[in-house]
């Protein structure tokens, strides 16, 4: 079982306090952060995949009541976030590619196109992704954050650019990933993905 341990947590930049003083653990399947636009979220999501050094406090992940250090967690993860881009240049299904051999990963066209049916992008595997909407552009970013089949899943704002289909299949992420014991952290402002959630952190903006 993965779980998350914070303790006095706090992100400043220069004199602004973006959070102070988080302490929490965690160890069931969807973790929610929520809060309003400019409150924090994406700095604590950032924080808690170790992608920004807090600037006071402790996290550390466990899993099986063992440490897991920032490396072996992000090999764990998926994240799928606006501000996480993919090659413009390349096919959905390149970039989809790109993840799985950067990681040593074997490459199943047939995985691959199971999961473009799953997000919704059967018929455009073969497009640029920087042609495609910015809905089409947000199911190609689940779809990264998927095709590692990983053990924790980030996801900021998912429901971003998406249409009801697109939420609905949020849901069904969220839902099918939690059955199989894994975690998600996610982080939006939309009331009916934290909703989906176990526990929610809910941070203000001041």
């Amino acid at each position: 079982m993965l779980s998350i341990h914070a303790e006095q947590l706090t992100k400043k930049y220069n004199y602004k306090t973006i959070f102070q003083n988080l302490t929490f653990e965690y160890s069931g399947n969807v973790l929610g952060i929520a809060g309003n636009n400019g409150s924090g979220k994406t700095t604590l999501m950032k924080c808690l995949s170790f992608l920004l050094r807090p600037t006071n406090g402790s996290l550390y992940w466990e899993k099986d009541g063992k440490a897991i250090d920032a490396q072996t967690l992000k090999s764990m993860a998926g994240y799928a976030a606006p501000y996480i881009n993919l090659y413009a240049e390349l096919t959905v299904k390149e970039n989809l590619t790109f993840l799985l051999k950067v990681n040593n990963i074997p490459v199943f066209e047939r995985k691959l196109d199971d999961l473009l049916q799953r997000v919704q992008l059967s018929e455009l595997g073969n497009q640029l992704f920087g042609s495609l909407s910015t809905g089409q552009q947000q199911r190609t970013k689940l779809a990264a954050a998927l095709v590692r089949d990983p053990e924790i899943i980030f996801l900021d704002e998912p429901g971003s650019n998406l249409d009801k289909k697109g939420h609905a299949l949020v849901q069904d992420i969220v839902e099918e990933t939690s059955q199989h014991g894994k975690m998600i952290v996610l982080a939006s402002n939309d009331p009916h993905e934290i909703d989906l959630c176990d526990r929610v952190i809910r941070l203000t903006s001041e």
